[in-house]
């Protein structure tokens, strides 16, 4: 091989080391970010069950009648 040629593939080899380990920081970070959407997600959940229950406990019963133009 050529001096060239090794320099070029040894900065190939350098370039693709880099790209792996943002590669592996990046995944880290998406799979922290899916705790975290996981997480608000169950909140959320809780969050409209609480708010439906209490939507039901101060709902006035209305009793369904026909408008007095019937």
């Amino acid at each position: 091989m050529t001096s060239d040629n090794t320099d070029r593939l040894t900065r190939l080899e350098m370039l693709v080391t880099e790209q792996e380990k943002i590669i592996d920081d990046l995944s880290g970070q998406v799979a922290e970010q899916w705790k975290v959407i996981e997480a608000m997600r169950r909140k959320l959940d809780a969050l409209t069950d609480r708010f439906l229950v209490l939507e039901e406990q101060t709902a006035p019963d209305i009793p369904v009648t026909k408008p007095p133009h019937y």
